[in-house]
């Protein structure tokens, strides 16, 4: 199907734009389509996943754009990197690992060539200004695309590496997959009504089994007491952990995200599937999130990165223990931004995580960098993406909990 283009978008082909642009409109428009798209529409922002190293070709693509003089025309944010650029001291590397350190900061730097905002945070969305309901813009991250589909209402597709820059660079996206009304429209319905189990640790645990039960498709959830109440840390838990076990880039729940104030305005209730979610379930996904056996060296917390009340709340649990140190090692990730504002604005919580000794770690994550001491062997976090992804990544054992048990765990 031929792909009907604006004027605007013929002259970016024909290199009105410049060299850079005319590179990145031949791609949207290869992608457009791939999917069977019948038109571009147009993004206002853009979170870029490619600044991630994962091989030669992400710094062969981001340096030939560069050389091409291109420049992002929307505001764009940047996703972890492979280096704490704040923090380099943290990196434990051996020679491979020192230059994949090398080679992932050249990425770092090349994309903020390209003008992208030095974010590097794979919660973007924890910042001002964000997309409003309705809006449409081009997200790679699997979790951040989630969370601005499914909690702020936006409308984002999956956009993987290299195409989250082409849509920055010409902020023209296909109008094609979740960006489209029929698309967004729930094909299963978990009923969550059974579940009496609470904790912070619980909506990891929905999102586990809501992944692992939905897959690509879109899912609906109910039977929860008060979800107005329901927070945006518990959505993004849910979220981002429904993005690792399976591939979910947009859920509603009932009465707490802005497209379902009722089930049946995201699904025909009499004829979707129904799932009814229990307290075993939960069991199970812990279970299942717990791999090998043996006891916890170090703690790890903030995947995604923590907001400024998720570290609050760690100075608060430390706080609550009574003790002054910590007998294993916690690390958790937030970003940089984050961090400036708890450091700015509540010095006494800051000087708690600093007496206890808490490894902060800003502009990567734990799983994806050699930062955890060599001696760890198991890790024990309240992250449902960390304990799906590091058993793989890291090669660790890893036991699923809540804050207050990873806290316990941690003076025990």
């Amino acid at each position: 199907m031929a792909v009907e283009l604006s004027d605007a978008d013929e002259a970016m082909l024909a290199g009105a734009d410049g060299p850079a642009v005319a590179m990145a409109m031949r791609i949207v428009v290869g992608l457009a389509e791939a999917k069977g798209a019948e038109r571009l529409i147009d993004v206002t922002s853009a979170h870029i996943d490619s600044c991630l190293f994962h091989g030669q070709s992400g710094i062969d693509f981001a340096r030939r754009l560069v050389d091409l003089g291109g420049d992002c025309r929307i505001p764009t944010t940047t996703n972890t990197g492979s280096v704490d650029l704040l923090h380099p001291e943290l990196i434990r590397a051996d020679d491979e690992e020192a230059a994949a350190t090398r080679d992932g900061r050249e990425l770092m730097e090349l994309y903020t060539r390209l003008g992208v905002a030095q974010t590097w945070t794979c919660a973007p969305y924890q910042h001002r200004p964000r997309p409003a309901f309705g809006e449409h813009v081009a997200w790679a991250e699997s979790n951040a695309i989630v969370f601005a589909n499914s909690v702020l209402g936006a409308r984002t597709d999956r956009y993987g590496d290299f195409l989250d820059i082409c849509a920055a660079l010409t902020g023209r996206a296909p109008a094609s997959g979740l960006h489209l009304d029929e698309n967004r429209r729930a094909s299963v319905h978990l009923d969550a009504s059974a579940i009496t189990e609470t904790g912070d640790h619980v909506f990891a645990l929905l999102g586990y089994l809501t992944g692992t039960i939905a897959g690509s498709a879109v899912p609906v959830l109910s039977g929860f007491d008060a979800p107005e109440a329901i927070t945006e840390d518990e959505l993004k838990a849910l979220g981002a952990a429904a993005a690792s076990s399976g591939g979910v880039a947009l859920f509603h729940l009932v009465g707490r995200t802005p497209e379902a104030p009722a089930l049946a305005e995201v699904c025909d209730p009499e004829s979707v599937p129904v799932v009814t979610l229990t307290d075993g379930d939960l069991r199970r996904a812990r279970d299942e999130l717990t791999h090998g056996s043996g006891g916890v060296d170090a703690i790890c917390l903030g995947t995604p990165h923590a907001s400024l009340a998720e570290l609050l709340a760690l100075a608060r649990e430390l706080r609550a223990t009574g003790r002054t140190a910590l007998t294993r090692p916690i690390y958790i990730n937030t970003g940089r931004l984050t961090m400036a504002e708890f450091d700015a604005h509540h010095p006494d919580e800051r000087a708690v995580l600093a007496e206890f000794g808490v490894t902060i770690v800003t502009d990567t994550c734990t799983y994806l960098t050699p930062v955890l001491d060599p001696a760890v062997r198991s890790v024990m976090t309240n992250s449902g993406k960390w304990a799906h992804y590091a058993p793989a990544n890291l090669g660790l054992g890893v036991v699923f909990g809540s804050l207050s048990e990873c806290v316990a765990e941690a003076v025990r």
